[in-house]
């Protein structure tokens, strides 16, 4: 079975302007690629712009799309207002806002201090919320005829998870925005969905997350029933469907695409509990060390 195959037509999504935070590297650079495989315009957006200009020249150059690299932190709210306007001035709309951007790493709670904790609501939640109410007044007030915003959240937003908890309180808040928003602004022709995938490793993410052996030791595939993980092609494939027009009537709704994971056994990280404490400190070396870098 072909798991990277492409599921949507040729120019499926012609004519649509797609905005992707943390869309430089990982599962939002494999997003990005497919949308301007479909024909979309695309613009990228993170803290870092070298990364961004990098990914958006890779990608024009292997799809001949258009794709428009942007600086924003999305923890201010000024920030994300320019970066909007800025798509505005280049593309002269946008279509859908893709909420990927994301921070994560695991501790044992009591370990983390008021500002690690912060670091992380701030970038998934209070990100999401900056992005989602910028476009979504803009939307509103331009009387914009459809819009369509799309959250990645996880499976553990629903079901908690040990050792990530600063995530998947954030999470939880981004997955109650999504279906909130879903009523409250479907009068204005905006969609609100959202995707929950299971493991989808990422070079970057996943040793940030699992440093050293760790990823060795608790390999994710095992706790998965299909015994395999995610292939980024069909994470692609399930948000290029969501933010097309073929999925015009799907509203408020989460999609679970984790091979079965969750309901094999709740929260994605609750087997961190077999790590010992002096293996703890060691860790959390590591992870300053990766942080430092």
């Amino acid at each position: 079975m072909n798991f990277s195959a492409k599921m949507l037509r040729d120019n499926a999504l012609e004519g649509k302007v797609i905005v992707v935070t943390g869309g430089g590297s990982g599962l939002g650079k494999a997003m990005t690629k497919y949308f301007l495989e479909l024909g979309a315009k695309v613009a990228i957006t993170s803290r870092d712009i070298e990364k961004l200009k990098n990914t958006a020249l890779e990608l024009e150059t292997e799809t001949s799309g258009k794709c428009l690299p942007i600086q924003c932190d999305v923890r201010h709210y000024d920030q994300v207002e320019n970066m909007l306007q800025e798509v505005l001035k280049t593309f002269g709309k946008a279509d859908v806002l893709l909420n990927n951007a994301a921070g994560n790493f695991i501790s044992p709670t009591e370990r983390l201090s008021a500002n690690a904790f912060d670091t992380v609501i701030d970038i998934v939640l209070k990100g999401s919320k900056n992005c989602t109410l910028a476009f979504g007044k803009h939307w509103i007030e331009t009387k914009q005829e459809s819009a369509t915003i799309l959250n990645i959240v996880t499976t553990y937003a629903f079901t908690g998870s040990a050792y990530v908890v600063p995530s998947a309180t954030a999470k939880a808040g981004v997955l109650a925005m999504t279906k909130s928003l879903a009523v409250e602004w479907a009068k204005y022709g905006i969609r609100s969905n959202a995707i929950a995938p299971g493991p989808f490793p990422t070079k970057g993410a996943w040793d940030r997350l699992l440093p050293g052996d760790l990823a060795e030791k608790f390999d994710m595939a095992k706790k998965v029933p299909l015994k395999r993980v995610g292939d980024h092609q069909e994470l692609a494939n399930l948000a290029a469907y969501l933010v097309s027009d073929f999925s015009a009537y799907i509203n408020g709704e989460v999609v679970v695409i984790d091979g079965g994971e969750w309901l094999k056994g709740a929260g994605q990280f609750n087997l961190l509990e077999q790590i010992p404490e002096e293996m703890w400190d060691m860790l959390e070396m590591i992870i300053k060390a990766k942080k430092n870098k």
